[in-house]
């Protein structure tokens, strides 16, 4: 159904949020403003996932070497935790963009809620820790889906550099997780785990200041959202969210307080709602008035790309995890006679995708039209995401105790093809993401798309618990075969898929 006049919601300002000119190719050949965004990626990624590298260390660790002395298998689970939570708010931002704030002053405000809560993860207390975390995990949430949504804005949907483009995007992102654990490792590991979240910080202060000085090269940025609300409407909204933001703290403080909310319970009840927020949100889409018949139909090949990043996020980010823990433990640190911090096995991860997202950005150029359809790219990223733990289960069989060492080449070239395979579905995926979207929730649509590394999180937050009570042949290998069987039943579905994703090639 189209739009009619008695929406509440307030055209957009003509113009405003149109794409640049197609024969805008100032930045590698391509629009400036995805300059500014790759760079702005390449600051929270230094900060979000140098943090990530040694969160699950630092909750691991004794309390005399700075950490908070948690168990191996809760300490992984926890970190997926907060993994869920910084997704789960994705939808807010999305929906926050759209609504009330604009894409630049979304992105803007999370990067001042992302600077802000590892400057507190900064002082060495554990209540400054989770008071760190909760801003990170908002400030992620307005950042995240927004900034990928502007960088669809750069480019027309028909335009055949924008895979390119997302690609290009996304080795901006891999050089900060590259960056990152490189710092924040070794602050960690010589100087303290708070010195590397003060790293995380600066980092992401830098982030901030560039962002602002390349604003006047994006689209949407103009400070009004595009599907603003009427002011009486925008009045009530901001009230409720106020409101419900405060009651749902006290609920939280009281049920703290009289023992019911353990942290065991509070993992449980994110996982829940990485369950039921993408099923929810899927069926509000799919009933809007807003979203057309075309639009909807596109929706339905959608919801199999979702569960296809479900299945390989959810072995991606155990590489910050049980990874860590692995290589932390059961992994020689040293190469060629250098010994080096178990927090830069997490810097590989992010060296391959640099490496490989430039490559892969100009194979998909010279292809042009032959290049394989997204759904096929993103089958395979989930293939090589469940053969780079099947990677593992040779290296950790035959040892009964937990003292065995394994070569640090192991680790090497499961993060290698775990690498390759995040180039190949995440590029993919946003893009897609950004032309299936229903015009009315454009923000919103790739928030969904973060929704699926939050059900990834969510999931893996409970399998984690397995981590070191069975044996880590059994539990690579079957969390690995799993991915594997998922790409497979993507490849499949191809056919239906090519027919059903137009105008997505």
């Amino acid at each position: 159904m189209s739009r009619t006049a008695t929406d509440t919601d307030q055209p957009a300002e003509p113009g405003a949020d149109q794409p640049p000119p197609s024969d805008d190719h100032a930045f590698l050949g391509h629009p400036r403003g995805l300059a500014t965004l790759s760079g702005l990626e390449v600051w929270e990624r230094f900060s979000f996932l140098g943090m990530q590298a040694i969160l699950v260390l630092y909750f691991a660790d004794t309390a005399l070497h700075g950490g908070l002395g948690m168990d191996p298998a809760a300490a992984a689970s926890v970190a997926a935790a907060y993994g869920t939570m910084v997704y789960l708010v994705s939808v807010a931002g999305g929906w926050l963009a759209d609504r009330i704030l604009g894409s630049y002053r979304a992105v803007l405000a999370g990067g001042v809620l992302i600077a802000c809560g590892h400057y507190a993860m900064a002082v060495p207390n554990a209540a400054m820790t989770w008071t760190g975390l909760g801003l990170i995990s908002a400030g992620t949430g307005l950042l995240k889906p927004n900034v990928a949504s502007m960088v669809g804005k750069l480019y027309r949907t028909d335009d055949e550099r924008r895979d390119a483009g997302f690609a290009l995007y996304y080795t901006g992102i891999n050089i900060g997780a590259f960056a990152g654990p490189l710092v924040t490792g070794w602050l960690g590991e010589h100087q303290g785990w708070h010195w590397g979240f003060s790293a995380a910080a600066v980092g992401m202060t830098a982030g901030l200041v560039q962002y602002v000085l390349g604003r006047r090269h994006l689209a949407g940025r103009k400070h009004s959202a595009e599907y603003a609300l009427a002011p009486d409407a925008l009045r009530s909204a901001v009230r409720r969210i106020i409101g419900g933001c405060l009651a749902a703290a006290a609920l939280a403080t009281l049920l703290a307080g009289i023992g019911w909310l353990t942290m065991a319970r509070f993992v449980d009840l994110l996982t829940l709602v990485s369950v039921i927020a993408p099923a929810v949100y899927f069926a509000l889409m799919f009933r809007s008035p807003r979203v057309t018949p075309v639009e909807r139909g596109r929706l339905r090949p959608y919801v199999v790309l979702f569960l296809a990043s479900v299945a390989f996020n959810f072995i991606l980010f155990q590489a910050y995890s049980t990874m860590m823990l692995l290589a932390s433990t059961n992994a020689r640190t040293e190469i060629l006679g250098f010994h080096f911090p178990a927090g830069w096995y997490a810097s590989a991860l992010g060296a391959f995708e640099v490496a490989l997202a430039p490559v892969v950005a100009a194979l998909w150029v010279r292809m042009g039209r032959r290049q394989p359809h997204a759904s096929n790219k993103i089958a395979i990223g989930v293939v090589l995401g469940g053969l780079s733990f099947l990677l593992m289960v040779w290296p950790t069989s035959g040892h009964d105790g937990g003292s065995y060492k394994i070569a640090a080449w192991w680790i090497i070239g499961s993060y290698l093809l775990l690498g390759l395979g995040d180039v190949l579905l995440e590029t993919s995926g946003m893009s897609a993401t950004t032309k299936l979207a229903p015009s009315a929730y454009a923000s919103q649509t790739m928030a969904l798309w973060f929704l699926s590394l939050a059900l990834a999180n969510g999931i893996q937050a409970q399998v984690v618990k397995a981590y070191g009570h069975v044996s880590d042949p059994v539990y690579f290998g079957v969390n690995g075969a799993v991915a594997v069987a998922a790409g497979l039943a993507v490849i499949a579905a191809a056919p239906w898929l090519r027919r059903t994703m137009h105008p997505v090639h």
